[in-house]
């Protein structure tokens, strides 16, 4: 069942208080990936367990996959069965016509990215585009995020290592970003500082230094995709200097199918799918546990 438009506003409302909280307080919300039921347990145990605010977000294939208005309908359901503070996150989206179903179904954040789709597309191009999602938002009050370039990497495991002399090409700045938030009026920068989509044999590396340089040049909200992999600590300095959102799937994707292998290796003979699900969307429960601790974001919740 959908939302109505006064729903949805008050939703945005409490979204926009929380990223102001996030500046105050000094801590960054997780922003965790489902493309199941079990991962989106996962979450609201945990999120409500260490009482922090989450964002469920979800990629144009996994919208597809699970559908725009089901997730909408799925998140509201264990919102308040968990009784916790959530919102969905539409990570990623291609195009302009994807983010405003989003904004219609009620989605409190969006992310435009239309280099995605088009890994060469002009800066002009994707400037245009985010201002005309920015400019539909402002009916239902839904923060807009993108960035000025395609973003390296995948949500997979990766056997390689990282070229960082490579990645160093495609790091944001911090006069590229003031002059793309100036020019578009998103809400949320997605900064590249060295985080990188996937989960890879070597630890990610940020560059700290810069992003406060970032920090220093732009008002709104900073965001760091491809979280997975990175050694805590570098989650705790971030939110230290300013980071509001921290995006995490890779690493929830690796222990779910680690821990479901060896669930059905453990059990041969079950063939109730409910009964050998508990342990996997434990051990992806205890992922997400640890990057709430990392941000800073437990004991934040605002119900």
């Amino acid at each position: 069942m959908g939302l109505t438009i006064s729903e949805i506003r008050d939703n945005t409302t409490r979204a926009r208080h929380l990223y102001q909280r996030t500046k105050q307080q000094h801590f960054a919300v997780g922003a965790f990936n489902i493309d199941n039921q079990e991962t989106l347990i996962a979450i609201a145990q945990a999120a409500q367990k260490l009482n922090s605010p989450v964002l469920i977000e979800v990629s144009d294939g996994e919208v597809k996959a699970i559908g725009l208005q089901n997730i909408r309908d799925m998140v509201d359901n264990y919102k308040k069965e968990y009784g916790i503070e959530a919102y969905l996150n539409l990570d990623h989206s291609p195009t302009v016509d994807a983010c405003k179903r989003a904004i219609d179904a009620g989605y409190e954040f969006i992310h435009i990215d239309i280099s995605q789709a088009n890994h060469e597309a002009t800066e002009h191009d994707i400037i245009a585009q985010t201002k005309e999602v920015v400019e539909y938002a402002k009916f239902t009050g839904a923060l807009i995020e993108s960035e000025p370039h395609y973003f390296g990497g995948s949500s997979n495991v990766h056997t390689e290592n990282i070229d960082y002399e490579e990645i160093k090409k495609t790091f944001s700045t911090p006069e590229g970003a003031k002059e793309f938030v100036d020019a578009t009026g998103i809400d949320t920068f997605a900064a590249a500082i060295g985080n990188l989509h996937g989960k890879y044999p070597v630890p990610k590396e940020l560059d700290l230094e810069l992003l406060e340089r970032i920090r220093g040049a732009i008002d709104c909200g900073i965001s760091l995709h491809g979280g997975s992999g990175t050694p805590l600590h570098y989650f705790e300095d971030a939110a230290r200097i300013g980071v509001s959102k921290i995006n995490i799937n890779s690493d929830m994707r690796y222990v779910f199918r680690k821990t479901l292998e060896k669930v059905l290796a453990d059990h041969p003979d079950e063939y109730a799918v409910v009964k050998l699900m508990p342990e996997v969307y434990g051990a992806v429960q205890a992922v997400v546990e640890e990057k709430i601790q990392a941000f800073g974001s437990a004991d934040k919740a605002i119900i």
